[in-house]
């Protein structure tokens, strides 16, 4: 059984500022702005939705097919991987343009400068769903405007059931546009936040989203998550992480989770728990594909989280 993820591709650069960004913008001065920070502390780490839920994925023992863009400058993440024996077939790389790239500053109070380029991510409609074959399952998440119209559809004409994942996308969309999205997808699965947004474009509540899918997730960090369906609503409590180091990728590990109980076709209890228990271990860690365990190892923390056997 084999997933197609449908998704973004990105370099995250991260930078920390060792001061108050306040300090050095005058807010009189706003109009005129033209600022420039030293930033001494640097990462470069691999990231992107596709590749994030794809890296999740293959933890857990899954068989993840990832499809996106990528440009010039992805060598190194080609390196990458193949290190952790993740297909990169179906994942265009394009000449003329760089891979996404994702600028993240954050000063010692916790404010952050993003600038995104979403460069080789533009171009994700050059990729197909019917190129890929054996495919069971799919999910289209953050991407290209126009790639994620149109791999919704194509998952549809080709009776791949499928979750949609809008995410930071979201904004990108009409009211028609997400609606159409809900009515082709098998499964919804969205933040707190990107629920309230959806709600509002819609005009749709859980009850209408449920009826037109199998079942609507939303997390809600801390707090869990809930998985509306037909025949019931299932709270999943968070999972305690042993630390909290960066919670940046803490999304696309629990649809990492979902995928893999879909795919196995279990409870929905189940799946939910093997999500959240996957967002916790992913908070342990810097960046968004770091993380590593064994199966034996999940199972253990599993059931110690929850006091059952999982599967």
């Amino acid at each position: 059984m084999s997933a197609l993820i449908c998704g973004s591709i990105a370099y995250d650069n991260i930078m920390a500022f060792d001061d108050s960004f306040k300090n050095h913008i005058l807010p009189d001065q706003i109009h005129i702005l033209s600022v420039a920070f030293l930033v001494p502390k640097l990462r470069r780490e691999f990231g992107g939705c596709a590749l994030n839920i794809a890296y999740n994925l293959k933890l857990l023992g899954g068989e993840p097919i990832p499809m996106g863009t990528a440009g010039q400058d992805f060598a190194p993440y080609q390196v990458w991987l193949d290190e952790h024996g993740i297909r990169r077939d179906h994942i265009r790389e394009l000449d003329d343009v760089f891979t996404a790239q994702a600028y993240i500053t954050t000063d010692i109070d916790d404010n952050q400068i993003i600038l995104f380029h979403p460069g080789a991510m533009d171009h994700s409609h050059v990729n197909k769903v019917e190129d890929a074959t054996g495919v069971t399952i799919g999910i289209v998440s953050p991407d290209g405007r126009t790639g994620m119209l149109e791999h919704a559809a194509q998952f549809v004409a080709a009776s791949i059931p499928f979750v949609f994942d809008p995410g930071q996308g979201l904004p990108m969309f009409g009211n028609d546009e997400l609606r159409q999205f809900i009515d082709q997808a098998s499964w919804v699965t969205v933040n707190n936040y990107e629920w309230e947004m959806l709600k509002d474009r819609t005009g749709w509540d859980a009850n209408a989203v449920k009826e037109r899918t199998r079942a609507l997730i939303v997390t809600r960090g801390v707090d869990g998550s809930t998985i509306y369906t037909k025949d019931e609503d299932i709270h999943i409590p968070s999972v305690k992480p042993n630390v909290v180091n960066d919670p940046t990728g803490c999304g696309d590990a629990y649809r990492a989770g979902l995928l893999f109980g879909l795919m196995h076709g279990w409870e929905w209890l189940t799946i939910g728990r093997v999500a959240s228990l996957m967002g916790a271990i992913k908070i342990e860690c810097y960046g968004t594909q770091n993380h590593s365990f064994s199966m034996q190892d999940f199972e253990k923390r599993f059931k110690d989280s929850f006091g059952s056997a999982m599967g």
